[in-house]
């Protein structure tokens, strides 16, 4: 096996070439004569372990008089980033200033639609049930 050790170093180059400025702020374009500037939401995490061990362990117990046989040592380390980008709009700037588009998430109004359906049938159901006493 090769010598696969963590480099925080290196979880720590991509989080800095992930979180820029230019991952927020798309690059800017022109229509129709106005400057658009795409905005994006960047949200990431970063995790990392690691672990060391020695001595041979047989059964529930650790096993001191055979030491540090061919399975009692290791160590190993994980690494993981991990980042989410969305579109949330764009500035436009014209000649009457800068304006905000919001980007529009249809995923988010189904969900509220049928969040607002499955509480007016509630209701409903609720007072069919009651008038029915």
């Amino acid at each position: 096996m090769g010598d696969h050790r963590l480099d925080p170093a290196a979880l720590t180059r991509s989080a800095d070439d992930t979180f820029t400025v230019r991952r927020v702020f798309g690059e800017p374009y022109e229509r129709d004569g106005a400057l658009v500037v795409p905005v994006a939401r960047v949200t990431g995490a970063v995790g990392t372990a690691t672990a060391t061990g020695d001595g041979g362990v047989r059964g529930p117990r650790r096993d001191d008089d055979r030491g540090a046989g061919p399975y009692g040592t290791g160590d190993a380390g994980a690494g993981a980033f991990g980042t989410h980008v969305k579109a949330v709009g764009v500035f436009v700037v014209d000649d009457d200033g800068a304006h905000w588009h919001p980007a529009l998430d249809l995923n988010r109004v189904i969900l509220g639609g049928q969040l607002v359906g499955a509480v007016v049938g509630c209701a409903f159901a609720l007072a069919w049930a009651l008038r029915r006493r």
